[in-house]
């Protein structure tokens, strides 16, 4: 069956790529339709950023609690009913998932619950869902489907002994000892989620050091962190081997001092994401990839004139708010409201305790280009907020260029990081020096003063070290 309705635009995927496509489609004025195979938001905002957040935030809570003496009060016996937390956060998932569906009603977009194929520019197949056969034509096409967790071949993943973030997100029971592969964001997490709850956590990263893409002086700020927290992080490890049985799972862990056997209840698998184009491109139409993701042009068209993609399916980075930004930036650009403006800087954010928080340039980076810089640097242990509330770990790093201080990058570990990095951020964005950064009166007292004290450490003029 074929629909008699002609779409300005056809969304596969309702991610934060997919829905923010269609909201925009539809301020616009425009036809459009979102595909969603589970529920609107996607892995994102069902299976990733949000109800890991939530998690996160009752561990924080938890250590709060068993830390309150410090507030001259004291919290005994405290109970933590696991089913409970992890249940909390299917809550909040699907209370926002509720309001992607508001805002499609709202911007006059139809959602489908179903699955897409792309037969053709213009043809798109609904192949599962009670749609499921009926055919929609639109002007424009856009795949959004994201990615998934990667996984290896030879490891069966069973929801119990070997999890990936997914099924980890589904925990109703809370393991005592865990093994997790992968020390990004997503495994950093999870290491110090679970960690907070008491469980003996094993973090192995086969790269020199803990969240390999931020600046080393974060990194290795964490994984002291970490290790004064008990989360046991095992840097410049491999997993030469790994052995599933009913009630463990067995790993071989290696390293340049030789090889060792580890013993725990789960295996996590935190080492990455593979492009989730299954059952989306019909085999008859041959859309131009590179390493498995759809390439684009600058205006988000793929190698078929008519066919859009935006979101992590393009590659990386794959962070939620850099796939909004591509889909806003496409739709826009297709319609022609506006030129669509390519990712620039952008901030990546881990949202353990202490939180890590970046933006533009690494140490390491600025020295590897041969760029001339300098470094201004304030520790949250000389802020009068952070000791307050009893949040002193951690400092602001900015790099600054040497001749005109610019702002080349800026790097947080602490808390609230992933909020305060914003200033930054926006600072990079309208080209902003230290000097303006410093110029800036913030309010005291508060964590953001660190930002200003760190551009002014840049020139010798930190007023509180």
């Amino acid at each position: 069956m074929t629909s008699d309705i002609t779409y300005d635009l056809i969304i596969i995927g309702g991610g934060p790529a997919g829905y923010a496509a269609a909201i925009r489609a539809g301020q616009l004025g425009k036809k459009v339709v979102c595909i969603e195979m589970e529920r609107a938001g996607g892995t994102c905002l069902n299976w990733g950023c949000i109800p890991s957040k939530a998690l996160l935030k009752s561990a924080e809570s938890f250590q709060a609690a068993l830390h309150s003496e410090v507030f001259g009060f004291s919290c005994k016996e405290i109970e933590v009913d696991f089913e409970k937390v992890m249940g909390r956060s299917r809550k909040v998932a699907n209370q926002m998932g509720g309001g992607i569906e508001f805002l499609f009603k709202k911007n006059k977009v139809e959602y489908i619950v179903g699955k897409g194929l792309v037969h053709a520019a213009g043809m798109v197949e609904i192949t599962e869902g009670e749609k499921a056969g009926t055919y929609l034509k639109g002007s424009r096409i856009m795949i959004s489907t994201g990615c998934k967790p990667r996984t290896l071949p030879e490891i069966a993943v069973d929801g119990k002994r070997v999890m990936t973030s997914r099924e980890a997100l589904a925990m109703t029971e809370q393991p005592k000892t865990i093994a997790i592969m992968g020390a990004g964001a997503i495994g950093a997490e999870f290491a110090y989620f679970l960690n907070a709850f008491g469980t003996k956590v094993t973090l192995i990263e086969m790269l020199p050091k803990v969240l390999p893409v931020e600046d080393a002086e974060i990194s290795d700020a964490l994984h002291k962190s970490f290790a004064e927290q008990g989360i046991d992080c095992r840097v410049g490890t491999r997993v030469d081997s790994v052995e599933v049985g009913e009630n463990g799972v067995s790993l071989t862990l290696g390293n340049d001092e030789g090889s060792e056997s580890l013993e725990v209840e789960s295996l996590l698998l935190a080492i990455g994401v593979v492009p989730n184009l299954d059952g989306a491109v019909s085999e008859k139409l041959k859309l131009d990839t590179v390493k498995g993701y759809l390439k684009v042009d600058e205006n988000y068209e793929t190698s078929e004139s008519g066919i859009y993609a935006t979101g992590d399916i393009v590659g990386p980075p794959w962070l939620a708010h850099i796939a909004t930004y591509r889909a806003i930036q496409a739709v826009n650009g297709m319609f022609g409201h506006s030129q669509p403006v390519p990712v620039d800087a952008f901030p990546g954010c881990t949202y353990c305790q202490p939180q890590v928080a970046s933006i533009g340039l690494t140490e390491e980076k600025a020295k590897e280009e041969g760029i001339e810089y300098k470094v201004g640097k304030f520790p949250f242990a000389a802020s009068g907020k952070a000791v307050a509330v009893n949040h002193s770990e951690g400092f602001v790093k900015v790099i600054v260029g040497e001749k005109y201080g610019e702002i080349l990058g800026a790097h947080i570990i602490g808390s609230d990081a992933t909020e305060l990095i914003t200033e930054y951020g926006l600072a990079m964005k309208l080209e902003a020096t230290v000097d303006e950064i410093h110029g800036t009166i913030h309010a005291h007292p508060t964590m953001s003063e660190a930002l200003a004290e760190a551009a002014a450490a840049a020139h010798g003029e930190a007023i509180h070290i």
